[in-house]
């Protein structure tokens, strides 16, 4: 007689099977401090390019605040940028001494197609972007705009997403209601397995890392 258990049964049997027959065998102390990963010995900023770059993210280098201002207005000049969109006080300060226009009123975001935001920090092990809704920006600009850029300084990088965590936590009093991790422009593939980028958020994305450690 063949067997009519389907495969979903014969697993779920395995499961209660395990949960009512415990293992005996005692584990032994977890190590959660040390490095999972072999750690690189490239500086995090090359890290954090080269990891960014592969995932479609356009990489800038800036060796103070002043250049920073340059090329973004060089780059949003070169690709007719229009309908700049910034609620960070920091970057805000940063376009008006470049002259560079754009709006930070409410009843624009919807209709922006460059959206500049700070970050909490850049992972340098996985070319991530990490953000929490602490921030100026919230939740929404990071998403909304066509071209999310993100203004990051030399001291926000770290090695990986754990040393990001302990970094948002040791900044804030109290955890922030939304922490995120963004790696590139959004992509998806779910249509005919066709890769297709920008599906559901910024088709492109720029980060203009300012050097704030080195400066004379």
């Amino acid at each position: 007689m063949q067997d009519s258990t389907t495969s979903k049964e014969k697993i779920l049997k395995k499961i209660r099977k395990g949960l009512i027959h415990k293992s005996t065998q005692e584990i032994g102390d977890v190590d959660k401090e040390s490095e999972i990963f072999v750690t690189s010995e490239e500086p995090l900023e090359i890290q954090f390019a080269q990891n960014f770059s592969a995932l479609n993210g356009k990489f800038v280098f800036c060796e103070n605040e002043t250049e920073f201002i340059e090329s973004f207005d060089f780059i949003a000049k070169d690709n007719e940028w229009e309908n700049i969109f910034c609620l960070e006080s920091a970057i805000k300060e940063l376009l008006q001494k470049g002259n560079i226009k754009f709006s930070d009123q409410e009843s624009d975001l919807l209709k922006t197609d460059i959206g500049l935001t700070l970050c909490e920090c850049l992972v340098a092990r996985t070319g991530s972007v990490m953000i929490s809704s602490k921030q100026a920006s919230g939740r929404r600009l990071p998403v909304y705009a066509n071209f999310h850029i993100v203004v990051a300084y030399s001291s926000q990088l770290v090695n990986n997403v754990k040393d990001g965590l302990k970094f948002i936590k040791d900044k804030y009093t109290q955890w922030p209601s939304m922490i995120s991790t963004i790696s590139g422009p959004s992509r998806t593939a779910d249509i005919e397995k066709t890769l297709v980028q920008g599906a559901h958020g910024p088709r492109e994305m720029f980060v203009f890392l300012i050097d704030d450690l080195h400066a004379e």
